[in-house]
């Protein structure tokens, strides 16, 4: 039977303490994380699986892309030895664990076999989570998962070397926006706090994350603001641009390259919302909305199909740009 995912609060002892019980009685533990895998989610599966590898555990890990390559940015995390694409991952996992993917339609290729596993744990904290698993650790009141994933290894007695903590630091560090979100509580910088004591370097960890780019990634950004567009009249105000294929054939960019316009156009004081929409390898747009409180994006979103934060969340349009534009600004 399902449980239920949380409403807000934390995770009952009961729900820790199953998780601690089918991982501790498991041999072979298949994980998973979410398409398009950010620092959160990747960090996530990755801190888990080194921790869950040094402690005896065979490990498979993956993301359901069909185009299977860890973003540019995140290249630098150490435990990507455990991934394998998804055709090889098991069809049928007898435990299967999630992380940061708030829906099962999140995991791409690797859903269906989520849909067979034997047990099947969400790690979690988006709110829009229906609790799709067999166990689901879900707190929409966790900065990142990767904090939920520090408990996990904390209740199961692993310990957080410099590889965990460097996995668990990246999804932490980028969920709250390098601590300039909301979801940077107190016990966000403490979390920090432990795991710089752990052998994390912040100053590297911001440069790969942050000060890192592609020469083409500065010309494709003068190209993409020259055509963003304000609108001061839609809701609370809104600012968004588009970013074609052609436009990063133009400059040699993949796609994971021009994840980081959002956090440029989202600076527009005249707007509450800002979004992004980028044309992946396939056609479809990849669309990011950030907010500045005002509006619930979240909500937005998961009208369109998507889901996410009341600040940060995206969705997937197979229209063109003008009609998925339509269809926002009728919701806002």
């Amino acid at each position: 039977m399902t449980s239920d995912a949380r409403d807000g609060g934390p995770v009952p002892d009961l729900e820790w303490d199953r998780a601690v019980e089918l991982i501790s009685s498991a041999d072979e533990i298949a994980l998973a994380c979410h398409i398009a895998p950010d620092g959160d989610a990747l960090g996530s599966m990755l801190a888990a699986g080194s921790a869950l590898r040094a402690a005896g555990k065979r490990v498979a890990a993956s993301f359901g892309d069909r185009r299977f390559e860890v973003p540019r940015l995140l290249r630098f995390l150490p435990g990507q030895e455990l991934l394998v694409e998804p055709a090889a991952y098991p069809a049928a996992p007898e435990l299967m664990i999630t992380f940061d993917a708030a829906v099962a339609d999140r995991l791409g290729l690797l859903a269906a076999n989520a849909g067979k596993a034997r047990e099947l744990i969400v790690v979690d904290h988006h709110p829009s989570n229906p609790g799709f698993g067999t166990l689901n650790l879900v707190d929409p009141a966790a900065p990142s998962t990767t904090a939920l994933v520090e408990e996990l290894l904390r209740r199961l007695g692993l310990p957080i070397d410099e590889t965990v903590a460097t996995c668990l630091y990246t999804g932490l560090v980028t969920d709250t926006g390098s601590f300039r979100h909301a979801s940077a509580t107190p016990a966000a910088h403490l979390m920090a706090a432990r795991l710089v004591a752990a052998g994390v370097d912040p100053a590297e960890t911001a440069r790969r994350l942050w000060d890192s780019a592609p020469f083409g990634y500065l010309r494709i950004l003068g190209a993409v603001l020259g055509r963003v567009a304000l609108e001061p009249g839609v809701g609370a105000g809104l600012v968004w641009t588009f970013v074609t294929r052609a436009d990063r054939a133009a400059y040699g960019l993949p796609y994971d390259a021009v994840e980081g316009i959002i956090d440029v156009v989202r600076r527009a004081d005249e707007a509450d919302v800002a979004v992004v929409l980028k044309e992946d390898d396939d056609g479809a747009w990849q669309v990011s909305t950030r907010s500045r409180g005002g509006t619930d994006v979240a909500r937005l979103c998961a009208e369109l199909g998507g889901g996410g934060h009341a600040r940060a969340a995206g969705f997937t349009s197979r229209l063109p740009v003008e009609e998925t534009m339509a269809r926002l600004r009728a919701l806002l």
